[in-house]
């Protein structure tokens, strides 16, 4: 099995155009253009073959499409260890939003105590999209029933200028509006966060559909 070959066999041309207007930051000849589906379901099926393994090491890729895959091969890994390890290595050759967020690990779950040190750590990171991962790990994991105020000073100690880690912030704290109302509501009026992430936290949290009429006339009032 050859998983380069595997991919362009699944090359739908007209995806690669659109994939490419998308991320222009990326040339377009390292587009295959292979959709998402296709790339969860060749995931899916080649997860334990001996040549994924090869894969998984054999960095960095050339095509954006096998990045991604990585990502969600990463994302299917079972021992919560070995899946940490592969994160780390990876982390450091995305350049790209689709590829930063398509990584999205069952495992952590299953693992909550470890992995918040380990957001901690990403969180941290001056990498762009290392920082940006450990925020919306953050943000899927730990604002539900196991949620606690001090995890919004995770995202507000960043001081970056980055647009992918200054757009996560503001969609994490429109996140803990949707779901966490009464503490981050606080920290909107207060204006601890920067105009711009400000403004955008609220605007998104007030495209959100799970935001009350009256919420969002209040959230409306609290724009800078």
């Amino acid at each position: 099995m050859n998983i380069k070959e595997e991919l362009l066999a699944l090359q739908d041309i007209s995806y690669t155009d659109f994939q490419a207007k998308l991320i222009p930051n990326i040339p377009r000849d390292l587009f295959i253009g292979v959709r998402v589906p296709e790339l969860r379901k060749l995931a899916k099926r080649i997860a334990d073959e001996a040549e994924t393994s090869k894969f998984l090491r054999d960095l960095p890729h050339k095509y954006y499409d096998e990045n991604m895959l990585h990502g969600i091969l990463i994302s299917e890994m079972k021992d919560y260890d070995t899946c940490i390890e592969a994160v780390d290595e990876f982390l450091h050759y995305i350049d790209n939003l689709a590829v930063c967020d398509i990584i999205s690990p069952k495992i952590f779950k299953k693992n909550k105590t470890k992995l918040l040190e380990k957001i901690k750590e990403w969180a941290a990171s001056e990498k762009e999209y290392t920082c940006r991962f450990g925020i919306e790990m953050l943000m899927s994991h730990f604002l539900d029933y196991d949620f606690k105020p001090e995890y919004l000073e995770i995202p507000l100690s960043i001081n970056s200028e980055e647009y992918y880690v200054k757009m996560m912030i503001a969609w994490f704290f429109a996140t803990v509006l949707v779901k966490q109302w009464d503490m981050a509501i606080k920290y909107i009026e207060v204006q601890h966060l920067d105009i711009w992430t400000h403004n955008k936290a609220i605007q998104k949290a007030r495209e959100s559909k799970r935001i009350t009429s009256k919420q969002k006339e209040y959230l409306k009032s609290l724009k800078i």
